[in-house]
């Protein structure tokens, strides 16, 4: 049998304010609104309280919002920051239910407001009830600079009208909670007004005109002469009022790509003031990830030029990490590396969400470097070496045995941990340039052997392994015989013989 329905919503109220508000923490408290453009003719868009008291009214211009309130910060309209508020908005969902979507805009007076849909089946299993799943949704959402709402119900459309009725009855509190039992939608929906059902305008004038006001008076007239009288659009706030919806379940997401960007209210030509603004995105951008239980996998970097141009580069970590400061300084010093070419108008990061890894200690071992220093150490060392100097050595395509190429460098997996007794790993190490030597033969072995490293007898032998190639080159052809010796002073070296030269040399040392 199917689990019944139960589907939640995440609504924030007025989106341009929140969105302000969470780039701009510096904003709580004070009277300020957001406007549509830069002029002094634009429209106020939205109205922080602080400015409502003061006489500050949406739909007025710039000049007439200034007269009623002088000390008035009006802020332009930021798609950049609306944006990232709205998917920030689905990361406070998904923190706490595997499927969640952002629901489509609203219209006409819902127009600011945006919402989530999350699917509420089986939540009182973690949360003890559907009001402590509602309670720990909107907390999320609070925590990422988003004041929302939450309604909980048995479709979408009774669930967003749930949000939007704890909105207004309690708009002075944040985090306010509405869930309806289940089989009660149609009795919450009754007694309250058509306008929350949002209907177009041209179709709520002509309720109006026919005497409805709510819900119940909607429901008690016959569906088809409704139809015939008001038209088409009837049926589907019918559907809604009835507490109707066949849609599926909200999805899982199929990516866990993360981006939080700003728009600079002025270009930036130095990278100290860059700094500040790419750490207030930064930070954003892991509380998401936190929200989520993830951290920074790889970096990318996207810069708005002025003139229209775009930056865009990529930057690796060496290990998921949610240390701001760490991911704050791999940007800045790729930043430093090669400066933009241009003044700066837009700034936008970011990263595939990826789980901390843990590392299992080995009680027999020292610990190693934590993966977050790791990754910073490497892009200082990158930032003054060059990056194509800074890797992990790998074998390369070459028949020439000290022939070697640079690799990305990537953190080890945790090994097993080991056993007492068991036996230990031997290691070669490589001598570049390999030690001159004074070698003693017999029957063509190495039997006495003296060197800036090892000297004494040879105790044992194991060799020789030739190897030769590039014949056709003077310059680069090589022939060689190696020999794995053991000394009386306890030194294991790898010999070799220049064939060509008729020279000794230690090329490696065993440890």
């Amino acid at each position: 049998m199917a689990a019944r329905a139960r589907i939640a919503c995440l609504l924030v109220p007025a989106l341009p304010l929140a969105a302000e508000r969470r780039a701009h923490p510096e904003l709580a408290g004070r009277a300020f609104a957001v406007a549509s453009g830069p002029g002094p003719r634009a429209e106020i868009v939205a109205v922080s309280p602080e400015a409502f008291r003061a006489g500050v009214r949406a739909c007025s211009s710039v000049v007439h919002a200034r007269a009623a309130c002088a000390a008035l910060e009006v802020r332009v309209l930021s798609p950049a920051h609306e944006q990232a508020a709205r998917a920030a908005l689905l990361d406070a969902a998904l923190g706490t239910s595997p499927r969640a979507e952002l629901a489509p805009p609203g219209a006409g007076a819902y127009a600011a407001e945006a919402a989530v849909f999350a699917d509420a089946r089986g939540v009182a299993a973690l949360f003890r009830s559907e009001a402590g799943f509602a309670g720990a949704l909107a907390e999320r959402a609070r925590r990422l600079g988003l004041p929302a709402s939450v309604g909980v119900a048995a479709s979408r459309g009774v669930a967003r009208i749930a949000a939007r009725r704890a909105a207004q009855e309690d708009a002075a509190a944040e985090g306010a909670v509405c869930v309806i039992e289940p089989g009660g939608d149609a009795a919450f929906l009754a007694p309250l007004p058509l306008d929350l059902l949002d209907p177009d305008d041209e179709l709520a004038d002509a309720l109006s005109r026919f005497g409805l006001r709510r819900v119940a008076d909607l429901l008690r007239l016959p569906e088809r002469a409704l139809a015939a009288r008001l038209g088409p659009g009837v049926s589907a706030l019918l559907a809604l009022a009835r507490g109707e919806d066949h849609a599926p379940p909200p999805p899982v997401p199929p990516s866990a790509r993360l981006e939080e960007a700003a728009d600079l209210e002025a270009p930036l030509e130095r990278l100290e003031p860059l700094g500040f603004v790419l750490r207030g995105v930064i930070a954003r951008l892991a509380e998401r990830l936190a929200c989520r239980a993830l951290a920074f996998g790889d970096l990318e970097l996207a810069l708005g030029l002025e003139g229209g141009g775009r930056d865009a580069r990529r930057v690796g970590l060496a290990a998921a990490t949610l240390d701001e400061r760490v991911v704050l300084r791999l940007v800045m010093l790729a930043l430093e590396a090669a400066p933009p070419r241009a003044a700066i108008e837009r700034v936008a990061v970011a990263s595939v969400g990826r789980a901390l890894r843990g590392d299992q200690l080995d009680f027999f071992r020292p610990a190693g470097p934590a993966p977050a220093a790791l990754a910073r150490t490497l892009a200082e060392l990158a930032a003054l070496v060059g990056s194509e100097r800074v890797g992990a050595p790998a074998l390369a395509d070459d028949p020439r045995p000290d022939a070697c190429r640079m690799a990305p460098f990537r953190a080890p997996k945790p090994r097993e941990p080991s056993h007492p007794g068991a036996p230990g790993t031997l290691a070669v190490r490589a001598l570049r340039p390999p030690l001159p030597a004074r070698v003693r033969t017999a029957g063509g072995r190495p039997s006495w052997l003296e060197s800036a490293l090892a000297k004494g007898p040879v105790e044992r032998v194991s060799g020789p392994w030739r190897t030769s190639g590039r014949w056709w080159s003077e310059m680069e052809r090589f022939a060689f015989d190696h020999f794995d010796v053991a000394t009386a002073d306890g030194w294991v070296v790898r010999l070799r013989l220049d064939l060509l030269t008729r020279r000794w040399e230690i090329d490696a040392v065993y440890d």
